[in-house]
């Protein structure tokens, strides 16, 4: 007969097993949620910490002006470049009108990576930008990123502490993030993500030659 310890190690690790299904299935739930409701989700154990670089960046799933779904870890493999945008702001509109931020984003874009641009809701607030509206702000700034997508009452920044617009996050293929720099030096931080994508997109075999950065 077994011991009572043996089995009530058995129980212990038949609860531990269903507690995983049960976090799977809500997890899968919420990201359906997510996905019908076009809100924005964050996924694991990082959603309450801001990241440092070095760390694992947190996951996400968000929905673009177009309606597309796209989370974090979809392009795993790939240098991804988050930038935190506001249209209504000074500061943005000044790296964009330069040209110095749309140059980048092509320059990313160009050897391979993916360039996220987000731009915060407060739906609490009545704060709604139009995707239309942001998609022709785009194109008139002549700007090239991947996708346009709508951070839900800024819960994606708020995760990677993105507190400056715009605020550019480089993450390697291997999801740790590597740099974090906003735009109150703009031409700095700019640079220091054209040098991040340049040095590490350098080491891979096949890779392009970087673009410069522009002036800001």
């Amino acid at each position: 007969m077994p011991s009572l310890s043996s089995s009530a190690a058995r129980s212990a690790r038949a609860a531990r097993k269903a507690s995983a299904a049960l976090s799977r299935a809500s997890r899968r739930a919420l990201m359906a949620a997510a996905v019908t409701l076009g809100a924005t989700l964050l996924l694991g154990s990082h959603a309450n910490a801001t990241p440092a670089v070095g760390d694992r960046a947190p996951d996400f799933v968000a929905i673009d002006t177009q309606g597309t779904r796209h989370q974090l870890s979809d392009f795993a493999g790939r240098f991804v470049v988050l930038e935190w945008a506001d249209t209504a702001s000074p500061e943005v509109l000044t790296h964009y009108d330069s040209g110095a931020l749309p140059a980048t984003q092509k320059s990313a874009t160009a050897q391979g990576a993916v360039w996220l641009s987000m731009v915060p809701t407060d739906t609490v607030a009545g704060a709604r930008p139009q995707p239309g509206a942001l998609e022709r702000w785009m194109a008139e700034h002549a700007a090239a990123p991947t996708a346009l997508l709508v951070d839900e009452n800024g819960v994606i920044g708020q995760a990677y502490g993105a507190k400056m617009r715009p605020h550019l996050f480089v993450i390697s293929p291997d999801g740790v993030l590597m740099s974090a720099a906003s735009l109150d030096d703009p031409r700095a931080a700019l640079q220091q993500v054209d040098d991040v994508l340049r040095t590490a997109m350098g080491t891979m075999p096949g890779a392009p030659a970087t673009g410069t950065v522009a002036s800001g």
